[in-house]
């Protein structure tokens, strides 16, 4: 029965995760392409109630469900898992070993600055590449120069745009995470009063 109820839970938060992803909107600071969504809050939600693997699952499912209308050919659904799940995972591993709020807080941080930092050579090695098919990469980088000019080619334009970009996204959804989780967490165990 427990594992019945999460993956049914797991179903859940993957399609909020799902609407959360088509919610994306465009912020002031970085290139109009790098688009803001918070679709790693329910996925961070399941790693924390269910464990690791039920957040890595929600990752995979909502980019799964984005496939059929990806304007991208399939290269940002898979960043945007690897990313997602590397930031969900490490949180909920630290999370698991000992249940607090200072843990949570710990794992959020540490898989958010692993994903932040990782977003580098994900983004150069993996996604421009690909990008770079449909748009010359001068291109590119001059949507980052028209933000900050001194930014010098592609590695320097993912250090200082998408690191702190991705780095925000994480903490945010860690803020949100720890304000709403106390009040959900027995609904999603199935511990809710009754």
């Amino acid at each position: 029965m427990k594992d019945t109820r999460k993956i049914a839970m797991t179903g859940m938060l993957a399609a909020i995760a799902t609407v959360l992803m088509y919610l994306e909107f465009s912020v002031p600071l970085v290139p109009s392409f790098l688009k803001f969504d918070f679709s790693e809050l329910p996925a961070l939600i399941g790693s924390f109630s269910m464990g690791p693997l039920y957040g890595v699952l929600i990752c995979l499912v909502k980019n799964l469900l984005k496939l059929p209308s990806t304007g991208t050919g399939g290269v940002g659904e898979l960043a945007n898992f690897t990313l997602g799940a590397i930031f969900v995972c490490i949180a909920g591993f630290i999370y698991k070993r000992k249940k607090n709020r200072k843990n949570a807080l710990i794992g959020a941080l540490v898989g958010g600055v692993a994903m932040a930092v990782l977003s580098v050579p994900i983004n150069y090695y993996m996604t421009y590449p690909v990008y770079t098919k449909f748009m010359p990469i001068e291109a590119i980088v001059g949507m980052y120069q028209a933000i900050n000019p001194k930014v010098n080619g592609l590695l320097s334009c993912l250090i200082m745009f998408n690191v702190p970009f991705t780095f925000v996204k994480a903490m945010l959804c860690t803020l949100i995470t720890m304000l709403i989780y106390k009040r959900i967490s027995p609904l999603i165990k199935g511990n809710a009063i009754r």
